[in-house]
């Protein structure tokens, strides 16, 4: 089997930590790098869970975030503006800096 070599960077202390880890399970860095691409290619997956915030935590984040916007709006005496007419605000802005 043709081998290939693959160039990565990573933080000096995780690259430490994972090649002692790798050495007290009895394996090399590249045998371990190794497990896993074969698992990912068999598995056509990553091998574990990759998980970011929950849908409900998002929106939650979302919304609290627009509620700052608001009131940052408000305080500088901005008045309220639908979704359309922000969007012929950027839409003006757009044109005006195009020329």
């Amino acid at each position: 089997m043709q081998q290939a070599n693959i160039s990565i960077r990573v933080d000096k202390s995780l690259k430490e930590k994972f090649c002692d880890l790798c050495e007290e399970f009895g394996l090399t860095t590249t045998s371990a790098i190794q497990i896993f691409m074969k698992a990912v290619v068999r598995e056509r997956k990553i091998p574990f869970e990759i998980e970011a915030k929950s849908l409900t935590k998002i929106r939650k984040d979302g919304m609290k975030a627009l509620e700052e916007m608001r009131q940052v709006v408000a305080d500088r005496g901005y008045p309220e503006m639908t979704l359309d007419e922000i969007n012929d605000f950027i839409a003006q802005v757009r044109n005006e800096t195009s020329r």
